[in-house]
């Protein structure tokens, strides 16, 4: 998907709502862990309540991986169903990987062409080589983490280094790489005060924003400080929206979090 594919999106949806799918089988309404592939039968019912509300969907490989071949299989027909019923939406494989070069291709190679999400989250760290592989990719977005919304992201990211925060050093680095055009960026929401000094650095590109509802970020200090003029946000939400009710009408409440969440973006974007 190209980027202005996604501006477009949002701004006829009037919403850079994401939501995560991040399944975990202990929480879901227990009637569905009766059926063959309960994963997948959540998702595809969250998605259908949902994807009108939403741009984006970002299922953590990790809530997959964690169940073995039968989870990376839900993870491949949730993909699926996503591309073929409604390939408007975004999709983030939200897997953090970073590696050395070779090793990066074949991670790229399996999320951009074997299951076909339109962007994967990536670890920095390893430099250049470990991300570059990611960006050859035509019409694919490589989403690197900046600045995360956890605690220890102050061990690292905040620590100055040569006269300026680490996260900084990395994002101005990062714009040197090769097809760096295709590159998005973490930014936790609950570091919305540092978004000002991001958006100097990356004033186009997108952010992802993790840490809204359940982590406490502010959804109008994250558009006050990080909103450009194509929005430049997907503003994430998970647990608030996906475990909203654990009966049997689950997808419906869930469809209420979203169409709350969708509002109060509608209500910030700068047309309104």
């Amino acid at each position: 998907m190209t980027t202005q594919t996604l501006v477009s999106e949002i701004k006829k949806k009037q919403s850079f709502l994401c939501i995560g799918l991040d399944v975990d089988l202990s929480k879901i309404p227990t009637h569905l862990l009766e059926l063959e592939d309960p994963i997948f039968e959540f998702n595809k019912a969250i998605i259908d309540a949902t994807h009108q509300l939403c741009v984006a969907y970002k299922p953590n490989t990790a809530f997959y991986e964690a169940y073995g071949l039968k989870g990376w299989k839900s993870l491949q027909k949730t993909i699926t169903y996503l591309n073929t019923n409604y390939p408007e939406i975004f999709t983030i494989a939200d897997a953090k990987r970073g590696d050395i070069g070779n090793t990066s291709s074949m991670y790229a190679k399996a999320f951009f062409e074997d299951l076909a999400f339109d962007s994967v989250t990536v670890a920095p760290y390893m430099g250049k080589d470990s991300i570059e592989p990611f960006l050859e990719f035509q019409d694919k977005h490589t989403i690197m983490l900046a600045l995360t919304s956890n605690a220890g992201a102050y061990d690292f990211q905040t620590l100055t280094t040569d006269g300026k925060p680490l996260y900084q050093s990395v994002l101005e680095t990062s714009k040197g790489w090769k097809n760096s055009k295709n590159l998005m960026y973490v930014v936790g929401a609950t570091k919305a005060s540092y978004f000002a000094e991001i958006r100097k650095i990356v004033p186009n590109s997108f952010l992802l924003v993790p840490g809204v509802g359940a982590q406490g970020g502010s959804l109008a200090e994250v558009c006050k400080y990080g909103m450009n003029s194509d929005i430049g946000l997907l503003v994430n939400s998970s647990r608030g929206i996906i475990y909203a009710c654990s009966d049997r009408d689950f997808a419906t409440q869930a469809a209420q979090k979203a169409k709350t969440l969708q509002l109060e973006m509608a209500a910030l974007m700068p047309e309104n």
